[in-house]
């Protein structure tokens, strides 16, 4: 029966997925869309970056997947070459997400872009962060940790 169930899920994963490298990044489009929606609905007094910072502190627990299974896709992802090319490919799309929200608010180019870029770090940094630690926090209070390292580091 074990043997018969993994036979028929092994057939219903190109339904799903066009390859089985899909499976670790689904769930990215929507996420992109979800962001960059939440970016453009933003308050309309908050900076650019605050605005990101905004979309990325409202990420729930129930959009993320367990910390184990996060640490594991990690772990295949970084023993992967071809895997690590992908996951900076879909962090440069989460890059254009996050501008077109910006420009949606009415953020100008080079201010999105910017803005853009410094939030998928913060963004990375944080969620690395959530999916490494052994703390309780959440993903609220690391992003707000983060953009206050974010801004010391690039204070003048």
């Amino acid at each position: 029966m074990g043997a018969q169930r993994r036979s028929r899920a092994g057939r219903l994963l190109p339904r799903h997925f066009a390859d089985k490298r899909d499976v670790l990044f689904a769930g990215a489009a929507d996420l992109e869309a979800l962001l960059a929606e939440r970016i453009a609905l933003a308050p309309r007094h908050l900076a650019p970056l605050d605005a990101i910072a905004a979309a990325l502190a409202a990420i729930g627990p129930d959009s993320m997947a367990p910390r184990a299974a996060l640490r594991q896709r990690q772990v295949v992802i970084a023993a992967s070459p071809e895997l690590t090319e992908r996951e900076l490919i879909t962090f440069d799309s989460l890059t254009a997400a996050f501008a077109t929200g910006l420009r949606q608010r009415g953020v100008e180019y080079p201010t999105a872009s910017l803005a853009s870029q410094a939030g998928v770090t913060v963004f990375r940094t944080a969620s690395e962060r959530w999916v490494n630690g052994d703390h309780e926090h959440e993903m609220a209070q690391i992003v707000d940790n983060v953009i206050n390292e974010f801004r010391n580091a690039t204070a003048a």
